[in-house]
């Protein structure tokens, strides 16, 4: 009788898309919580102070990417993204607590540049934007959502021997689906602000 040979990295990847799917509400969850924040962002207009301080983080990043040739801006950008979906995951043990915050405040000043880009170049704006976001969104949604899940163990039952298993499960997904996608994000959004 021959066996079945499986090849390794396909099992991997069932494993990852089976963790995700498990993870569904809580991705699910945070990506509504994301556009939520999105539309307050669009629609609210916030205090003078809070304008004021978003202006100048959006004036710090352009100013900090003045002059970044195409390498530089993959970097800036892929290192940003990897920052940001890493730490949402791993510090979601802490309650779920920061993956939470992390969505709102990035759904909330995603929604305030819109605004401002909409008054200043119409609606357009919007379409143009969602190629940027394609596969940025997603790998980030994952990982909160993988994140949010860690922070919820600590409510269930046998929950230290869950914690490990949910952890090992969302390190193999980032690093076989989340930091592929933010390769591929990094690279399409680079093109697209040098060609535009």
């Amino acid at each position: 009788m021959k066996k079945n040979k499986r090849v390794p990295i396909f099992e991997e990847y069932k494993k990852c898309f089976s963790f995700i799917k498990e993870s569904k509400k809580f991705i699910y969850f945070i990506t509504a919580i994301f556009f939520i924040f999105v539309l307050i962002g669009f629609f609210v207009t916030p205090p003078e102070s809070v304008s004021s301080l978003l202006f100048d983080y959006i004036k710090g990043i352009l100013e900090t990417t003045k002059g970044f040739d195409f390498q530089q801006m993959f970097g800036f950008i892929f290192s940003n993204n990897l920052q940001s979906s890493f730490l949402g995951l791993f510090f979601g043990i802490f309650l779920g607590i920061f993956p939470l915050f992390s969505s709102i405040g990035n759904g909330y000043v995603v929604g305030f540049v819109l605004s401002k880009s909409v008054l200043e170049e119409g609606l357009s704006v919007v379409f143009n934007l969602f190629p940027h976001g394609i596969f940025e969104l997603p790998a980030v949604f994952i990982s909160l959502g993988m994140g949010l899940k860690l922070g919820f163990t600590f409510f269930q039952n046998n929950w230290k021997k869950k914690i490990l298993k949910n952890l090992l499960n969302s390190l193999r997904v980032f690093v076989l689906i989340v930091f592929p996608l933010l390769i591929i994000a990094a690279i399409i959004e680079s093109i697209l602000i040098f060609a535009f």
